[in-house]
């Protein structure tokens, strides 16, 4: 927060620690990788050893850098949030894929028809509803009260403050997903242990453990990362300190409880769905024989990011209209 107020050079600070970050991070996941390959998949690494773990790391370190440096070029130079469009070409692209192995699978026998349409209705419907609860938010009324200076009255009109039922938007399943797989990861360096081998098969996708895990830690972050983005007190005291108020509330603390009440209440079912939106692949493959991974992370990825670059795109479009508009609209006086 306090860098956030320090404007570019707070900006230019966070990116610096966010860097520093993704490259621990980067390091971490790259030698539990390189680990699994060279124990646990038998003739995955031809030649293994140190050499084979130090040039697997900075290679999956290199590449990572790489991409982050793409996705700042973007984001500077393009419209959109660079990494997320990275990430939205590499999920998008595997769906064309899915769909043609699930025709084939029709085709041989595979699959029956009708499961193939209600797996696409499904999916439409799936697809539609994550969209509406992405966009759903409440909005609570907001009153500006009357301020006359001289002959000039300022303020009188009425707002609202959106308040989204998703605040968090993917970043609970992420989190959860990352601590689940922290004690898997882990476990590769004590291969052979019967106590890790368990905690793995109990923490594997599809296990009961892991769902009723994922689901809560989902619910929690959701509610976590809600309070750390918005803080009720701070929003009452800038509207307290600007003359607005809610109706039917007090200004200050009855503001903030009103707030906070309303916070609680429109997080818990967007939590929820979300939470159901992430165990779905699991489901889905098990009971329709999918060959390929629908909803989860990937599909509110997929939503968030064409919901915001259109929102952005459109932005960029009003501003040149507006521009355009402008230089050809010059009033010019009377010539002669």
């Amino acid at each position: 927060e306090r860098l956030k107020k320090e404007g570019a050079e707070g900006q230019k600070k966070i990116t610096q620690y966010t860097r520093y970050g993704t490259v621990i991070i980067a390091s971490f996941n790259a030698i539990g990788i390189s680990l699994f390959l060279q124990r646990g998949v038998e003739g995955a690494v031809p030649h293994p050893g140190v050499f084979f773990l130090f040039t697997s790391v900075l290679t999956m370190v290199t590449g990572v850098m790489i991409i982050m440096w793409l996705g700042e070029q973007i984001t500077e130079n393009g419209i959109g949030n660079g990494i997320s469009l990275i990430i939205f070409a590499g999920i998008i692209a595997r769906y064309p894929q899915g769909f043609y192995n699930m025709f084939r699978m029709v085709q041989v026998g595979a699959m029956q028809i009708l499961v193939a349409v209600i797996v696409i209705v499904l999916m439409v419907l799936v697809t539609a509803s994550v969209v509406l609860i992405t966009e759903a938010n409440r909005k609570i009324p907001v009153q500006y009260a009357k301020r006359i200076v001289g002959r000039k009255v300022y303020g009188g009109q009425s707002t609202h403050i959106p308040l989204k039922v998703n605040t968090a938007g993917v970043i609970p399943i992420i989190f959860a997903q990352s601590i689940i797989m922290f004690p898997r990861t882990i476990a590769t360096f004590f291969q052979g242990s019967d106590f890790m081998n368990s905690i793995v098969q109990a923490l594997s996708p599809g296990a009961f453990l892991y769902t009723v895990l994922y689901v809560g830690m989902i619910i929690f972050f959701a509610y976590f990362y809600t309070a750390m983005v918005l803080n009720p007190v701070e929003m009452a005291e800038n509207m307290k300190k600007y003359g607005g108020f809610i109706p039917g509330r007090k200004p200050g603390k009855k503001t903030s409880e009103y707030i906070n009440n309303v916070l609680v209440r429109i997080t818990l079912p967007g939590a929820t769905f979300f939470a159901f939106i992430a165990v779905l692949p699991e489901f889905m493959s098990k009971w329709t024989n999918l060959p390929f991974y629908f909803g989860g992370t990937g599909l509110i990825i997929i939503v968030g990011v064409a919901l915001d670059t259109l929102q952005q795109i459109e932005s960029h479009l009003v501003m040149r209209h507006y521009e355009g508009f402008m230089k050809k609209g010059k009033l010019r006086g009377r010539r002669g």
